[in-house]
């Protein structure tokens, strides 16, 4: 199993290495942390993470280009960093 921790830091290191308010796939954070046909097991624990760090204020969950309650969402996501203004 992969620790949240190193979930929670290819989250932020791939969204520091994206243009400013663009977003990532959680697709993209499994493929960094396990390269390779198998990186659909982790696509669970990217979740609970992404939704920890949406209720702490600290990532952005978006559906269809738009934040969704971190609570109650389904389907395709991506993940974003909140904006500052």
């Amino acid at each position: 199993m992969i620790d949240p921790a190193d979930i929670e830091a290819a989250i932020f290191r791939l969204l520091g290495e994206t243009a400013a308010g663009k977003t990532i796939s959680p697709t993209d954070a499994a493929n960094v942390l396990k390269p390779g046909p198998e990186w659909h097991v982790l696509m669970p624990p990217i979740r609970r993470v992404a939704v920890r760090l949406a209720q702490e204020g600290r990532l952005v969950i978006y559906r269809k280009g738009k934040p969704v309650d971190p609570n109650d969402f389904k389907g395709v996501y991506r993940l974003g960093l909140p904006r500052l203004d």
